[in-house]
């Protein structure tokens, strides 16, 4: 990479007409500023002309204008590379998938350390780190240096198990609570008729996503998922652990193999993909999935003209063998995405402060809502978007359009998805909330050179063996508890322990551990 100093000159060029100022505490500078920035998502990509951009200017006297690298690339990644490969990097860097790129080269001098930045000019982000100081761990360097300011998802639950009522109802079931009676729900969904048309046809569990199916490792408490950015390593008394190397895992995969073999898991598990949902639902012979709160509560409407009685309900995770009800799946707190100050930035404080506005009670409300009288009403101190606003289509599509939930870097409000979802997945949520049934979750580390050489050395290879052998058990090529051993053994050989070394070494830097 080549890293180039431009002058203050050379990089505020731009004829934008910033607004006049608003009256109020928000104002940032005496003298209006304007910074590049370079905010990259498949999705969009940074637009001044955004009506929240417009307001923010207006509310702290800062200009953001658009650079153009990757501007006709979906991918972030590559964007991120063309703009490192120049070497003119905006003042401010940020979008889809920072986080790695920020901490290899912010130690290199490319980006700038925001620890002492927030200490000393950043009182709200300071505020929410340290209320939440495990945050501030997830996404430093491995220097001990916080190089951007991520984006922050809020809310706890993403999937949920998802089970036909009508089905129990029509065959006088209750819903199972332990993985004992989910066997014979299933059983009975397969062979009882539920749908009522004389074939022996209906699919009792399936899942768009092969993840999903891996789920029910943890009804013989197994573990299939640390996090969904991670490569499914987890934590456990202080220890790096992956779950495919678990015994958990291995009865998991046994019985998993078992239920397949006796046709309680659809048999196109593997190439139905993501249309399984839409066509088992709506033909109506899936009986049982894992997938989203949100969009799988849907089809209770959608659907409730088309079969008769239809109603698709959330189940409470069923108890494993040992009796734990585990949900792994969860919102990730952090996300690698946001945004950072780069070596170029004429005035990094103003930058931080302009960082630290989007962490204010009104800028929040700006990022998640948009702008007040336009997207939404403020209803007995909440923002309430309005029924026009609604109306122009799907939710998140219409504030991209505005500039909020765009991936700059600040703390998402829930209370904006609420509002647009099925009141079943609502209902849905609050069984997970009320049997607190979610599992810790592993952030990742930052790794230093070596611990990196390590990992791009070995990992890839070994993740390969892992889902290749996993998937030809399932489908009944090997015996994993004749296999188990040896499978070890090729994992050991292949350098998992050395990649195991150097994770932890990276967590315990990292956290403290």
């Amino acid at each position: 990479m080549r890293i180039t100093t431009l002058t203050a000159a050379a990089l505020l060029t731009t004829s934008m007409t910033v607004p006049a100022l608003a009256d109020g505490h928000l104002q940032i500078t005496d003298e209006p500023i304007e910074f590049t920035v370079h905010l990259h998502n498949k999705r969009y990509h940074y637009d001044s002309n955004w009506p929240v951009e417009q307001a923010a200017r207006k509310l702290t006297g800062v200009s953001l204008t658009g650079a153009t690298f990757g501007t006709n690339t979906p991918s972030s990644a590559e964007a991120h590379n063309l703009m490192l490969a120049s070497g003119d990097i905006p003042h401010i860097v940020g979008g889809d998938k920072i986080k790695n790129m920020v901490n290899e080269y912010g130690p290199q001098g490319a980006f700038v350390p925001l620890n002492d930045l927030i200490d000393e000019h950043a009182p709200n982000i300071k505020a929410f780190f340290e209320k939440y100081p495990e945050k501030q761990a997830a996404v430093s360097s491995f220097d001990g240096n916080l190089y951007y300011i991520p984006y922050l998802p809020d809310g706890k639950y993403g999937r949920a198990y998802w089970m036909r009522q009508d089905w129990l109802d029509k065959l006088g079931l209750k819903t199972p609570e332990n993985v004992d009676e989910l066997y014979e729900v299933l059983t009975a969904f397969r062979n009882q008729d539920p749908n009522g048309n004389g074939k022996k046809d209906e699919v009792p569990f399936f899942a768009r996503q092969w993840p999903e199916l891996l789920r029910l490792v943890t009804l013989w408490d197994g573990r299939s998922s640390g996090s969904d950015t991670y490569h499914d390593f987890h934590v456990a008394d202080g220890k790096i652990q992956h779950g495919y190397a678990g015994e958990g895992y291995r009865e998991g995969i046994k019985n998993i193999a078992k239920w397949y073999d006796e046709g309680l898991i659809d048999a196109e598990v593997f190439t139905r993909g993501s249309s399984a949902r839409e066509f088992l639902l709506s033909e109506n012979l899936g009986g049982m999935t894992h997938d989203w709160f949100a969009s799988t509560s849907g089809y209770n409407q959608s659907l409730k003209d088309k079969i008769d009685g239809f109603s698709l309900a959330v189940i409470a995770p069923p108890a494993s063998v040992s009796g734990k009800r585990i949900a792994e799946h969860r919102r990730i707190p952090v996300k690698p995405d946001g945004w950072a100050i780069s070596h170029t930035n004429p005035d990094p404080v103003t930058t931080i402060k302009y960082f630290d506005f989007y962490f204010t009670e009104e800028g929040r409300r700006l990022a998640n809502f948009g702008i007040e009288g336009e997207q939404y009403d403020v209803v007995d101190g909440e923002a309430i978007f309005t029924d026009e606003f609604k109306a122009q289509g799907p939710i998140n599509s219409s504030l991209y359009q505005v500039g909020s939930q765009v991936q700059r870097g600040y703390f998402q409000d829930f209370k904006y998805e609420v509002q647009w979802t099925n009141p079943s997945a609502l209902k849905g949520i609050e069984l997970y909330d009320a049997g607190d049934y979610l599992i810790d979750q592993f952030l990742g580390v930052a790794f230093n050179e070596e611990e990196q050489g390590v990992f791009d050395k070995n990992w890839s290879s070994i993740q390969t063996y892992m889902l290749e052998r996993q998937q030809a058990w399932v489908l009944g090529n090997g015996d994993i508890e004749a296999d188990w051993d040896d499978y070890l053994a090729t994992l050991d050989k292949m350098g998992y322990s050395d990649v195991i070394a150097a994770m932890q070494s990276a967590y315990e830097r990292q956290y403290g551990g």
